[in-house]
């Protein structure tokens, strides 16, 4: 009987492992993708900007362009000023000068934000371009350690395997399909040790004369509560299985 309960003690200690290394396997893709859409944002941030400053810049070219019309227009006004015949008419042409300062000022003021709007963007697209390629980087690297961490996985997870076939060897089929279906149907846990007369599955005490059967080991036992397959926890013969 003890070469059995350790052969279940084993196997369960090896399904286990596979179970919280498989869980962890299946966070790995899920953590670059975090990575990853975390570095989309930052670079959709810095992309707005970049595309806002090119913005800018048309518009500095076009106000510039404009300004440079309004001085030509104001030339020809002035060229009409001199020649004209009567009052009503070098008003006119006054008024139409007039306009075209005012319009010219406009452009000039906004063409100055303009400018400041650049100068400030400049300084935040160069610094997001840096920002840009440490994150670049630092995901990379991070990549890299999780992928590792994955293929450090994989090699355990076979290593598991076989292990598991050594226990296999020492159980009958009927008990192997008796393993797997506690396993299925209790969380994945088919045997519990048994601690101070408590199942350490269910926690629910084992009733004394049981548990006095338990302690001498002669049959394989089931807990009366959970039904898992149970074994005396504080026996050291059991304890080394998974030491």
């Amino acid at each position: 009987m003890e070469i059995i309960l350790k052969g279940l003690i084993g196997l369960q200690y090896c399904d286990t492992q596979v179970r919280d290394i498989q869980n962890k396997k299946k966070e790995g893709p899920i953590k670059i993708q975090r990575l990853a859409d975390g570095l989309n944002v930052t670079e959709k941030e810095i992309d707005e900007k970049l595309n806002l400053l090119e913005a800018c810049k048309r518009e500095k070219r076009q106000v510039d362009q404009d300004i440079e019309v309004l001085d030509s227009n104001m030339g020809k006004s002035d060229i009409k000023l001199s020649g004209t015949k009567s009052n009503k008419e070098y008003s006119a042409v006054l008024k139409e000068i007039d306009e075209l300062k005012k319009e010219k000022a406009f452009l000039e003021d906004r063409s100055i934000e303009i400018m400041e709007e650049v100068e400030t963007l400049e300084k935040e697209c160069a610094k997001g371009k840096k920002q840009k390629s440490a994150l670049k980087k630092k995901f990379e690297k991070d990549r890299e350690v999780i992928l590792k961490e994955m293929k450090v996985f994989d090699k355990k997870l076979k290593s598991l395997e076989k292990e598991k076939i050594r226990f296999f060897e020492v159980l009958d089929e009927d008990l192997l399909k008796r393993y797997n279906l506690l396993k299925e149907h209790r969380g994945g846990l088919a045997i519990s040790p048994v601690i101070k007369g408590v199942c350490q599955a269910c926690h629910i005490g084992i009733p004394p004369q049981k548990f006095n059967e338990l302690i001498r080991g002669d049959v394989l036992m089931s807990c009366p509560n959970c039904k898992r397959m149970i074994y005396w926890g504080e026996d050291e013969r059991f304890q080394a299985v998974v030491d």
